[in-house]
């Protein structure tokens, strides 16, 4: 007769994940089926010739396969497992959304062209033009740089001024009610005379549309702290100057993240309108010139680099936000 130990402990129980990847079995079908499009209907090139149709359908028969591998091994590997498998679904659309767009635009030619264009395309821009395309890009996210640290910067000493003194905000509040509503794109016309150059312009319009909401969200930030956070540490001696750096302004970091976010998404958008009117360089000037020019898939291809150059830049920013506010890690996610 066996007798266990009281301080005997079962052995952990082994992963065990399901057979088979049922979403990755279907998403490689979807796959399969846009490569089948791509490569067994014949392109309707009667405006313009696609040389990039072939070497579409091997990648997405690449992307078929490696689909079908996953979901006979993934299942086998936790790591790989839990971050894969919340993704079938998307997998899937995605396939399918490829196969779609294929057959309504280089293949049956349902919606008209040039004005639609197939994914092919996109790759033909991005191998023949990638050098404007990639100067535009710098240029436009140095000239962003500019104008959202800048804004960044006012807007969150303003508000930390409207926050903490009364008098500050005697003045500024009436100029902040008076000028931040006003849409940046506003103070276009205004902003091309008074500056010398348009790239300072751009700069300055950049700036303001950072600086309001940044200014506002800081402002509430530091209004809200709870006044016993200051009688604790007057207490024990703090001076004016503790108090704002050691106690406002962290306990309001988590408003002037959003102020942050806000900002970036509108100096985005001045960002673009800017860049088509004044700047030479820049995605706002590419989209200005695809248009002018007709090239709508290099349109397209512009409008495609903006998206993840935007995503890209918030993302950079939650990660920041992360780290500083790691007691609120998870609470808002990107």
């Amino acid at each position: 007769m066996s007798h266990s130990l009281p301080f005997a402990r079962e052995a952990p129980l082994a992963f065990r994940g399901p057979a088979l990847w049922w979403s990755g079995l279907l998403a490689a079908s979807a796959w399969a089926l846009a490569a089948f499009v791509t490569h067994h209907f014949p392109d309707q090139s009667e405006i313009v010739e696609w040389t990039q149709t072939g070497h579409i359908a091997v990648a997405q028969g690449a992307i078929a396969v490696t689909f079908l591998v996953l979901a006979v091994t993934a299942p086998l590997i936790p790591p790989l497992w839990r971050r894969i498998q919340g993704l079938g679904p998307w997998f899937v659309a995605l396939g399918l959304f490829f196969a779609t767009w294929q057959a309504v635009t280089a293949k049956f030619s349902l919606l008209p062209m040039p004005f639609f264009v197939p994914p092919q395309q996109l790759v033909e821009v991005y191998l023949d033009d990638w050098a404007r395309l990639g100067e535009s890009v710098l240029a436009s996210l140095w000239l962003l740089a500019r104008g959202y640290v800048l804004g960044s910067a006012v807007g969150f000493a303003v508000g930390i001024g409207l926050g903490w003194s009364p008098r500050f905000g005697y003045w500024a509040h009436p100029v902040m009610r008076l000028v931040g509503p006003l849409p940046a794109t506003a103070w276009l016309p205004l902003a091309f005379f008074l500056f010398p150059s348009s790239a300072s312009a751009s700069t300055f319009l950049i700036a303001l549309a950072t600086g309001f909401p940044v200014a506002v969200l800081t402002w509430s930030g530091v209004a809200s702290v709870n006044p016993d956070f200051y009688d604790v540490a007057r207490t024990l001696g703090a001076k004016p100057r503790f108090l704002v750096l050691k106690v406002a302004i962290p306990a309001a970091l988590p408003h002037v993240f959003v102020g942050l976010f806000m900002g970036l998404g509108a100096s985005f958008a001045v960002l673009v309108v800017a860049e088509m009117l004044g700047v030479r360089s820049g995605l706002g000037w590419y989209l200005s010139w695809a248009q002018g020019w007709a090239a709508y898939g290099n349109m397209y291809a512009a409008l495609l680099v903006m998206a993840l150059m935007c995503s890209g830049l918030i993302t950079l920013l939650f990660q920041a936000r992360d780290r500083l506010l790691s007691w609120q890690k998870g609470v808002v996610k990107w």
